[in-house]
């Protein structure tokens, strides 16, 4: 298939370094970043786990999970229209079309688009940011992605607890000053946390992400992992950040 028979204005293809995975993207409207890369590392999965991706954009998770071999099918869920085509079409362009779906709906709707306890893995880069004052446009697809406008914190944790079999895992990036409060949200819907990584820019600042997993149902018993350290001093990526953004897991 040839890049202009999949392309829109504005739209470019990216390689994304994984198995020969190529993602459409639209700078104007958002590209996912680092926080995105880093989740589908972190997430853990089984090769015939049932995945889906809460707020997907353009589908980056699910395609780089498969990539991992880390489920046997994907799901991604978002609820802008656009971004949802560029991820269909992107799954297309890759050949996936058998292994990742892509339906554009509500967050908060989840339980009139699928069946309750019906994947083994959710996973969501949700908006970090719950302060909407002072935006121009709240209709801006980038504030959206950035802004909890379209939903909050605990929709995103509601959903993933309905969603999830017993047992099940749910990985999420967000930032470390609401960490207090995904934990509690967690807990409220039976979440329990298993697993938690900081990440920081350089050794001596501190942590601007926090990746954190949960099982649903499980007993109480936290793993604070390592921190993740992204560059050197030298601005270069570290050996373990570069570990992380490996293929051939």
């Amino acid at each position: 298939m040839m890049n202009s028979d999949i392309l829109k204005t504005g739209e470019r293809l990216d390689d994304l370094q994984c198995r020969g995975y190529h993602i459409i993207q639209n700078k104007d409207i958002f590209c996912f970043g680092m926080d995105a890369v880093l989740l589908s590392d972190f997430a853990t999965s089984k090769p015939k786990g049932n995945v889906i991706d809460l707020g997907t954009g353009t589908g980056v998770i699910p395609i780089l999970m498969k990539g991992r071999d880390k489920g046997a099918h994907f799901t991604g869920l978002e609820i802008q229209e656009y971004s949802a085509d560029m991820a269909r079409r992107s799954v297309v362009y890759n050949n996936l079309s058998e292994d990742i779906d892509i339906v554009c709906g509500d967050i908060k709707e989840v339980p009139c688009i699928f069946k309750a306890a019906s994947f083994d893995v959710v996973t969501s880069n949700p908006p970090y940011i719950s302060e909407t004052h002072g935006l121009l446009n709240e209709t801006e697809p980038k504030n959206i992605a950035r802004h909890e406008i379209l939903l909050n914190l605990e929709d995103v944790v509601k959903a993933a607890a309905y969603l999830l079999k017993e047992g099940g895992n749910f990985a999420m990036v967000h930032k470390p000053f609401r960490l207090a409060e995904i934990i509690r949200l967690l807990s409220k819907y039976r979440l329990e946390p298993k697993r938690i990584c900081m990440v920081q820019p350089y050794l001596d600042k501190e942590p601007n992400m926090v990746l954190i997993e949960a099982n649903k149902g499980g007993k109480p018993m936290v793993k604070v992992e390592p921190t993740l350290v992204v560059y050197n001093k030298d601005g270069s990526y570290t050996e373990d950040l570069l570990h992380r953004y490996e293929s051939d897991k």
